[in-house]
């Protein structure tokens, strides 16, 4: 009787265990998405998969690198580099100096159309060597001011130039101090070509980064003047070249959007530019230049994304092409795919 007994006291122990062990397991439920086997494509990298791959790569690169190369070479451009020539030859010893010196800094500089320039003609100023990208310009700044009148005195973050006199600048910080000041004026025999500078910023800066309730206050009234002065009865979204000079640039040459000639330029025409070599690049060895450009359907000037596409598609023809000759001269016998684990089982069980 207690021989009959005993297994079923030790049965229903181990049942109890293995209730429990299961009731505590950490293993998930089973289902199909945890244990990743829903339906999936699981392609097989054959010879001729591989190669139609790169085929298909080459045929739809190289017409996109072909036509992006053609239209960047479409776009003309004009690039005039006068930061020295704008110096009289007497200055040129001491470039900072003459900078620094009170007085006008007329130059006259005549540019040459190569080829027809369409409208709209974008005029850029290009900088070369000036790090806007410095940790220490890039914070000196304060974008509540910038937006909101009554945060005139949020100025912390603008040192050095967050006062002057005792009372905060507006806009405070080096960024805005150090705005470019050299002017351009355009004629074509004898007539003013009109250089508007509305629209110049981007829209967005303009509508939520500047307030229209935001004037300058004691700007450039330092001991030290870094570049152009605001008009006070304006108010910042209005002032475009502050806008577009404060939108820091990411490379030590760049250029920006003085403005946009609404005029056709024909081919041999001649330009004379009156300009005002006011900003100091001298102290850092930096360079100025003046950029007539169109654009196409790509933007500006830019052979890189051509030459780009060109290369990879390029590329992915050569090996399409080596792979083929080895498929075909020095064939290797594929396995069965029947013996792939998701053919043999594909139910995952």
């Amino acid at each position: 009787m207690s021989s009959n007994t005993a297994p079923s006291s030790s049965g229903g122990a181990g049942s109890a265990d293995a209730t429990s062990t299961r009731r505590h397991s950490k293993r998930p439920k089973y289902s199909r998405f945890t244990q990743q086997e829903l339906p999936a494509c699981k392609p097989i990298l054959t010879p001729r998969w591989v190669i139609s791959a790169f085929m298909l790569v080459s045929i739809v690169f190289i017409p996109i690198g072909v036509a992006s190369l053609f239209a960047s070479r479409d776009v003309v451009e004009i690039v005039d580099r006068y930061e020295t020539d704008c110096i009289p030859a007497p200055a040129r010893t001491d470039k900072v100096r003459f900078i620094q010196s009170p007085g006008p800094k007329k130059c006259n500089r005549t540019l040459k159309v190569s080829k027809r320039m369409k409208q709209p003609i974008y005029v850029y100023y290009q900088l070369d060597n000036f790090y806007q990208n410095h940790r220490r310009y890039v914070k000196s700044r304060s974008d509540q001011q910038l937006k909101d009148p009554k945060s005139e005195n949020e100025i912390d973050a603008c040192k050095p130039e967050d006062k002057a006199n005792g009372l905060p600048i507006v806009p405070c910080g080096l960024i805005a101090w150090s705005l470019f000041n050299d002017t351009y004026d355009f004629s074509r025999n004898g007539q003013q070509l009109i250089v508007n500078k509305k629209d110049i910023s981007w829209k967005s800066d303009r509508e939520h980064k500047f307030g229209k309730k935001v004037f300058p206050k004691n700007f450039q009234n330092g001991t030290l003047k870094g570049g152009a002065s605001l008009d006070a009865s304006k108010p910042l979204s209005e002032q475009e070249d502050l806008i577009v000079w404060m939108r820091t640039a990411a490379l030590p040459t760049f250029r920006k959007l003085y403005g946009k000639i609404e005029v056709d330029l024909e081919e041999n025409d001649t330009i004379e530019v009156i300009l005002d070599n006011n900003y100091n690049t001298y102290s850092f060895s930096g360079k100025k230049k003046l950029v007539l450009s169109t654009t196409s359907w790509i933007g500006g000037r830019n052979d890189f994304l051509g030459i780009a596409y060109l290369t990879v598609g390029g590329l992915c023809f050569f090996l399409a092409m080596a792979f083929t000759v080895v498929y075909l001269v020095k064939p290797r016998q594929l396995g069965d795919p029947s013996y792939l684990s998701w053919n043999r089982n594909p139910g995952g069980h």
